[in-house]
Order: structure tokens, then C-alpha cells, then sequence
């Protein structure tokens, strides 16, 4: 017989026989939600399909996927901890009532533009970083930056005028 060269997809059916469980103890171990490591099971396998890699080895083959698992497990935990933060800010301002925090909205007027717009189209008008990136033509990581920098500089106006903290 000749040489066939095995599909991308063969191979991933192997590796998930041949590794499913480790690469979701793996991602268990950082996450601590059966959910969420499912999803990097199956982002760890979208990762060996998009890059489609050789291995010397079988245990070169097992620490890629260990690694990629490893990896992806690590991001989704600083992406969920960012998301806590969003989300614990959210309802901080619905649970307080926007007209109990006009002073709040007072010190996000005296924020430079570049802060004021993102911190307005976040909480007031509930758009995504992503979607706050495409309305104002910049990179989703810059909004974050912004967001983060236009937060700092408002608990810092807010300290000083309210001796809030």
C-alpha cells in the first residue's frame, strides 16, 4: 500500500480518543468547570486543525496539546476575571439607580475625550469592547486600555471630589 496521508480531521478524532480526557483534566485544573473546559477541549482541537502540526513523537504530540490546552485554559481565566469586573460594574450602576450616581456621570464629563466616550458607550449605552472598537475605529485592546485608564482617572476624580473610593 502507499503513503496516504491522513485528513486533519482523522487526526483529531484520534487525538480526542487517544487524549480527550487529558486535555480535559488539563483545562478542569485551571478552570474548575466541567462547561468551560469542555470548550477549550474543543478550542485545543480547533487549534490542531487550523495549524494542522507534525510531531517527532508521540510525547511531542501529547505536550503540544497539553501546552495549546494550557494556554487557551490560562486566557479564558483572565477573560472571565475581565468580564466579572465588567459585569460587577454594570450592576453596580443598575443596582444604584442612574439618578442616584448624576454625580458619577458629573465626573465622567471632567474624563479627557478619549476616556469619556468609551466609559460612556460601555455603561450608559451597554455596547461590548468589541462593539465599542468598531463604532470608534480602533483596536479592541486599545478600548480595553482606555476603559481601564478612563476607570482609574474617574475613581481618582471621584476620591478627590467625593472622597469616594
Amino acid at each position: 500500500m502507499g503513503t496516504e496521508k491522513v485528513s486533519a480531521a482523522d487526526r483529531a478524532a484520534v487525538l480526542m480518543d487517544k487524549y480527550g480526557n487529558m486535555i480535559l483534566r488539563v483545562a478542569y485544573s485551571y478552570l474548575h468547570n466541567m462547561e468551560d473546559a469542555e470548550d477549550i477541549l474543543q478550542d485545543t482541537l480547533i487549534q490542531f486543525l487550523r495549524n494542522d502540526p507534525t510531531f517527532a513523537n508521540d510525547s511531542h504530540e501529547k505536550a503540544w496539546l497539553i501546552t495549546v490546552a494550557s494556554n487557551l485554559s490560562k486566557n479564558k481565566i483572565l477573560y472571565l476575571k475581565r468580564r466579572q469586573t465588567d459585569e460587577l460594574s454594570e450592576e453596580l450602576v443598575s443596582e444604584a439607580g442612574k439618578d442616584d450616581l448624576a454625580y458619577v456621570w458629573e465626573a465622567v464629563k471632567q474624563l479627557p475625550e478619549k476616556y469619556r466616550e468609551v466609559v460612556h458607550l460601555f455603561y450608559q449605552e451597554g455596547y461590548a469592547t468589541k462593539e465599542i472598537a468598531e463604532i470608534l475605529g480602533r483596536n479592541e485592546s486599545t478600548v480595553r486600555s482606555d476603559l481601564k485608564r478612563g476607570r482609574d482617572k474617574l475613581r481618582a476624580i471621584l476620591k478627590e471630589a467625593y472622597d469616594f473610593e
